[in-house]
């Protein structure tokens, strides 16, 4: 026979239900939790630089897939500006690139456009960024999709088109899948795709910049003589503004630059080097990608064929007719390079689902968005806005039909105004650091120029395309910022309220009862279990509303809290060491006071990121040990009980109350009155 089960052994069983199939289901297919505990837990989770260029510089790259073909045929028949093209493209990528490792050095943990914009120029100037952040990745994510749809049904009969859209769903649900089981899983697993795109493109751009070699001398006396007939047609001025048209609407080409600075937080330490390192990576492979594409388009005369993209249609006529010993190795190329393009946009999609998110909690933790944003799942990926932005990119495909060039002018409208903020605030702080920082005339020129660049391709963008789809991207970007605003208008009413409940804290330093008392709860007598947050007004009038209900019903008080770890305290273990620090030090304050008043105390804690799972489990624990004991917690209660209000605030109460109602433990909710 084996030992009899003790308390805790039938409790802990108790607490930990076997799971029914959705739950094994769950599990299968976002893997098992992970242990916070462990010390080197954000090392397995952060990514060296190699890997942040898969998993974020994908979207700059990847945007070489359809910005290049978008410049190329605005320029509508005047081709031989490519080569001045090329050279803006290239110099704009550096410029952006080297703009965003200097906001990296000034903002190492993170955050981007969002938080470059609330410390440099106000709040609502931030909420503005963070509102166009988070439309951004959501088309981030559509537009890489759908481009990744073209790249591989271009290579397919017309009249498989209409399964288009749904091949791109299937790819959206894929990453959602992915994203929650955790960031580095899902980037290792798309790096070789990565790799072989650039791999593939790489010969692509080499072999039709070789093979036109002896042209060069022709093609630069196209160019010359094309530039003074265009002149003398149009203008130098009308030459200039067809050009600054082209390069404006290719601005697409830059869209993915920012992504390393909003997911610095997810890169392995140093974080500021191996994110300008990152940031390198990126600049250098999107400037000869995007560059080599436009050259090569005009070195082969490329002309656009329905149903395909330029890049297809590239490919097809270098490589396609390559035959070795009567087998097609040209059109495997073919195949394989456009197939490698598809899946490298699919990686892109991904920078959507690592930083959106990421920009949601960054922006629920300042109270702009609902809180839960900022908790983090058993995976330790923020689960509520990975499900979200991929809920509204299957939304905006549905509603776009997946059409590229719409989705590209929305995403690119959202992209440089963060960047306009961006570069505008980073251009005050260098003159507001003149006095300190002896080279800040040359960042000044850098964010100076940067700004000046974003500017005029966001007012290209909107005076051409605002009719095509930009409206759009306003529409929806204003319709985030109204509630923003309203959120947080409704936090700071609340926590004006709370406020004067934890003003009554000061008083409670000279509660005593008449007869102190010292020591813990015994285990025999009824005992009073308080859940408690912080040390805060509302865990204090809990207390001494369990007191005056139930006058000398219980022998003592134990006093129970989570620490939850969200995406403002996952900063590493020592943040995580730090709240349980602070988690011990509040409950020791409530243990204080208790004994003050006259009442043996203890307390009980747990860290966590799911603070119902360990309330219950805390619980479980206690009652084996504590059987007389009865469970209370505190709810704010409001005058009037308006729909939004559960949204806004957990139901972390009424949700513990169920379960351990449902395991036969009685617990009561004293309502904590606030005016809303």
């Amino acid at each position: 026979m084996g030992r009899p089960k003790s308390r805790r052994d039938v409790a802990v069983a108790h607490a930990s239900r076997a799971p029914q199939w959705f739950g094994r289901m769950r599990r299968l297919l976002i893997g098992p939790p992970r242990d916070i505990h462990d010390p080197h837990i954000r090392h397995k989770l952060s990514l060296v630089a190699l890997l942040a260029w898969v998993g974020l510089g994908a979207d700059g790259l990847s945007s070489s897939a359809y910005g290049p073909e978008e410049a190329y045929r605005a320029l509508a028949g005047h081709a031989y500006l490519v080569p001045f093209l090329v050279l803006a493209t290239a110099a704009t990528v550096f410029i952006i690139s080297y703009a965003y490792s200097k906001i990296i050095e000034y903002f190492p943990t993170g955050g981007g456009g969002y938080l470059v914009s609330t410390q440099l120029l106000g709040n609502s100037a931030g909420v503005v960024s963070g509102c166009a952040l988070l439309v951004d990745y959501v088309l981030t994510i559509t537009v890489s999709i759908a481009g990744g749809g073209n790249a591989v049904f271009s290579l397919l009969p017309l009249a498989w088109q209409p399964y288009k859209l749904w091949l791109e769903y299937a790819a959206i649900a894929l990453l959602i899948v992915t994203n929650l089981r955790g960031v580095k899983e899902s980037v290792t697993l798309l790096a070789p795709i990565f790799l072989m795109f650039i791999a593939t493109h790489c010969v692509l751009i080499l072999g039709g910049a070789l093979y036109h070699l002896a042209d060069a001398g022709a093609v630069m006396h196209s160019v010359g003589s094309g530039v003074r007939a265009g002149a003398a047609e149009f203008g130098v001025w009308g030459l200039f503004v067809i050009f600054v048209r082209a390069y404006s609407l290719g601005g697409g080409t830059y869209t993915g630059i920012e992504a390393v600075s909003n997911g610095v937080a997810i890169l392995r330490e140093p974080r500021v080097e191996t994110g300008k390192r990152t940031m390198l990576y990126m600049a250098i492979s999107l400037a000869l990608t995007a560059g080599g594409l436009l050259l090569c388009y005009m070195l082969a005369r490329v002309v656009p064929v329905e149903g395909q993209t330029l890049n297809t249609v590239l490919a097809q006529q270098l490589a396609g007719p390559i035959r070795i010993a009567g087998v097609p190795i040209g059109k495997a190329f073919v195949y394989v390079t456009m197939a490698s393009e598809a899946v490298l946009l699919l990686v892109a999609a991904q920078t959507g689902f690592i930083d959106g998110p990421r920009v949601m909690a960054n922006m629920a933790i300042d109270n702009w968005l609902p809180r839960r944003f900022a908790a983090l799942s058993d995976r330790l990926t923020t689960q509520n806005g990975i499900v979200l932005i991929g809920a509204a990119a299957l939304v905006m495909l549905l509603y776009t039909g997946g059409h590229i060039d719409t989705l590209v002018v929305m995403y690119s409208i959202n992209v440089f105004l963060t960047f306009s903020l961006s570069e505008f605030g980073m251009s005050r702080l260098m003159i507001r650091h003149r006095v300190s920082d002896p080279f800040w005339k040359r960042s000044l020129l850098i964010h100076a120029t940067g700004f000046v660049l974003c500017i005029s391709i966001l007012t290209v963008m909107l005076v051409e395309k605002l009719g095509e789809g930009g409206w759009i991207t306003l529409l929806a970007t204003g319709s985030l910022i109204v509630p923003c605003f309203l959120i947080r208008r409704h936090y700071t009413a609340v926590g004006w309220r709370l406020a004067q409940l934890n003003a009554d804290l000061a008083l409670t330093d000279h509660l005593a009862g008449p007869r102190p008392a010292t020591g813990t709860p015994g285990s025999s007598q009824p005992t009073a279990v308080v859940l408690v947050g912080g040390y805060s007004g509302v865990g204090v009038h809990t207390l001494l509303n369990v007191q005056r209900a139930f006058p000398g019903l219980f022998g003592g008080f134990l006093f129970v809290s989570v620490g939850v770890v969200d995406s403002g305290a996952f900063k590493g273990h020592d943040a995580i060491d730090a709240l349980r620090a602070d988690t011990q030090a509040a409950l020791q304050k409530y243990v204080a006071l208790a004994r003050r008043l006259g009442f043996p105390a203890g307390y009980r804690m747990a860290i966590g990121t799911e603070v119902v799972d360990e309330a219950e489990r805390l619980c479980m624990l206690i009652r084996t040990e504590f059987p007389r004991s009865v469970f209370f917690t505190g709810q704010l209660l409001f005058r009037q009980d308006r729909w939004y209000q559960r949204f806004l605030h957990n139901q972390t109460a009424f949700a513990i109350q169920k379960r351990l109602q449902w395991n036969g433990v009685p617990m009561v909710i004293l309502p904590v009155r606030v005016r809303d």
